[in-house]
């Protein structure tokens, strides 16, 4: 049955004014992004919430030896506010934290910045349509709405491997190095070969005395076109900025037209880029034992492709050795593997990942009729409308939520066209005066359902166990198409695709829009 009409709640606006009307909840790449946004559209009653006392984000976090971005630095980058003096093609950490401190002195942000502000608790309050949110240390905030920016890949992801705390020698986790512990001459164990790992192990390589890297499973391997930007080409971008978007708009039409479909799609085709990894794999590895240690039993794509040009050169040298029996415990001296052996070590390197929240609340949640966040996608699997909104969560807008990851591109993409529909999504709240926009169930579920049908062809789903797939075998970290196509689907707020409740009276405007035809079958 066709529904042409939603709840209307036609109350007078409440006497209880909220502390913003918008509340940014960290303040990486996409919560500066969104408040950069919001200044722009004219909102400016609005403050970013950062738990640390920087900027920055994972890229503030993660300063490990060899820490890099693996997306051409043109492209990692706002298109609005792009740097001409990259010092490499890829970028380090430390020039990526710079640049984002950079944008926040450019658009005047520091103002609207809050640091050390922890969110342990937001609670929505539908009869007054304010989000309350709870501290740490027990002080309140509220706002007519929240955009949470806590990004998907932010907390560190700790193995359960028996014995590892009764250690006696170093160990700390890659995104919370240690630069206080001395490597040189040092026996070491790194703990996993993902794309932290394949940094930090040629980075450390030299200096160690000996590298035990533990290896569960292998990755697909490509060269990574990295190279310093020469002087002349820096002085050229900066000043012709419109060769620099040249460039940039041909690194991203070439990941679209070529790598993206390779990639995410499972095909012959992708097999190219499969035998492309293998041959550089052979050229890269003369030792045929370690050759098949570092060769993968799983399709290209179905894992993260990682890029480098030291990763396979550091692992063939005398002191490293590639173990990849199975890790069984952790003793005060060293490492324990299935075939047996101790190897010794003086410190652990942790080089597992991150735990992807982006199935999960950051924290408490809840909605209407006091329903958890966490509960929600528990039971229903994390879902949310374009990636952004959750039925049930009204005024509560996600960045980089369910299936807005990219497997080819810079993120950054999706986030931008992230914001923009937020801030349209806001501007219609305020201009419109309603208590809430909810994003109705249907058009969630229609969503969620069509992407997941799109993901049985993808090479995400070919067979491998990946950081990608939750317990059912479901990808809720990644989108099955191309940015571009994100952009496209993302670039205009509808208000049929939500119901809403108003505060005024309703207006011959408000009703047109209520009983718009365009509405999905319940």
């Amino acid at each position: 049955m066709r529904r042409t009409d939603r709840q209307i709640d036609s109350i007078q606006t409440p006497t209880q004014k909220a502390d913003y009307h918008v509340i940014v909840i960290g303040a990486g790449f996409s919560g500066i992004n969104a408040g950069i946004r919001l200044k722009q559209a004219r909102i400016t009653d609005f403050v970013i919430l950062e738990r640390a006392d920087d900027v920055g984000g994972t890229w503030r976090d993660n300063t490990y030896p060899g820490c890099a971005c693996d997306v051409p630095s043109v492209v990692y980058s706002y298109s609005f506010a792009q740097r001409p003096d990259w010092s490499r093609s890829f970028a380090g950490n430390r020039e990526i934290h710079q640049y984002i401190r950079h944008c926040v002195e450019k658009y005047d942000l520091m103002p609207w910045l809050r640091f050390g502000a922890n969110v342990q608790q937001a609670v929505f309050d539908a009869r007054v349509g304010l989000w309350r949110l709870t501290l740490e240390g027990g002080s309140q905030l509220t706002a007519r709405a929240v955009v949470s920016a806590v990004g998907g890949l932010v907390n560190p992801a700790y193995p359960a491997i028996p014995g590892l705390e009764t250690f006696k020698g170093q160990q700390f986790h890659t995104a919370r190095w240690r630069h206080d512990v001395d490597l040189r001459n040092k026996r070491v164990a790194v703990i996993g070969t993902g794309a932290s790992a394949i940094q930090v192990i040629p980075a450390i390589q030299p200096t160690v005395s000996q590298l035990n890297v533990f290896q569960r499973t292998p990755a697909w391997v490509l060269p990574k076109p990295d190279f310093t930007v020469a002087a002349r080409t820096r002085r050229l971008f900066a000043r012709l900025p419109v060769l620099q978007r040249a460039v940039r708009n041909g690194i991203f039409a070439a990941s679209e037209a070529i790598f993206g479909p390779l990639v995410i799609v499972d095909s012959p085709a992708s097999r190219l880029l499969e035998r492309a990894a293998g041959a550089y794999l052979k050229g890269q590895i003369q030792n045929p034992a370690l050759r098949r240690k570092l060769t993968p039993a799983f399709h290209i794509g179905c894992k993260r492709v990682l890029l480098s040009n030291d990763y396979f050169p550091a692992l063939a040298r005398e002191n490293v050795d590639v173990i990849t029996d199975a890790i069984v415990r952790v003793t005060p001296q060293g490492v324990v593997t299935a075939d047996g052996t101790t190897h010794e070590v003086d410190v652990i390197v942790l080089a597992t990942g991150f735990r992807l929240d982006i199935g999960n609340a950051p924290f408490e949640v809840r909605g209407l009729e006091g329903v958890s966040l966490s509960d929600a996608w528990k039971a229903r699997g994390s879902k949310a409308y374009l990636g952004m909104a959750v039925s049930g969560f009204p005024n509560w807008f996600l960045m980089l939520g369910p299936n807005t990851g990219p497997g080819h591109t810079s993120v950054l993409v999706y986030t931008e066209s992230q914001a923009s529909y937020i801030t349209q999504a806001l501007k219609t709240l305020f201009e419109r005066n309603l208590r809430y926009l909810n994003v109705r169930q249907c058009e969630q579920d229609a969503w969620h359902d069509a992407l997941q049908a799109r993901m049985r062809h993808t090479s995400w789903t070919s067979g491998c166990r990946s950081w990608y797939l939750d317990a059912n075998g479901e990808n809720h970290a990644l989108f099955p198409g191309l940015a571009s196509e994100y952009v496209l689907r993302a670039k205009t707020f509808r208000p049929e695709k939500y119901d809403f409740t108003v505060f005024a009276p309703v207006t011959t405007c408000q009703l047109k829009v209520v009983k718009d035809e365009d509405l999905c079958l319940d």
